[in-house]
């Protein structure tokens, strides 16, 4: 399975139910809740912020691939798995 099997999924997802698709890739949080507020305001804003949300997250994890880091965070993501493209950092314990 290619790279972009997995995107093109949640592209096609996110055409029908927007939140549905911003769980997939920012998971239960505060992009979704803006994400739903959105929808329910209008289909059209939930499409834009969802897709902003999947093209951050998606590009951001292209870029970790290539060892390249993303200089400042996202604006209006919140969700830090979308900021770092999915990949965990080394933290502390």
């Amino acid at each position: 399975m290619s790279d972009a099997a997995p995107a093109l999924l949640v592209i096609l997802i996110t055409i029908l139910l927007p939140p549905v698709g911003v769980y997939l890739v920012a998971g239960c949080g505060a992009d979704l809740f803006i994400n739903i507020c959105l929808t329910l305001l209008g289909y059209i804003p939930g499409h834009i912020h969802a897709f902003y949300v999947e093209y951050v997250y998606f590009d951001r994890r292209e870029r970790a691939r290539h060892g390249q880091l993303a200089g400042r965070p996202a604006p209006g993501v919140y969700a830090d798995r979308v900021q770092n493209g999915g990949f965990q950092g080394y933290g502390t314990m």
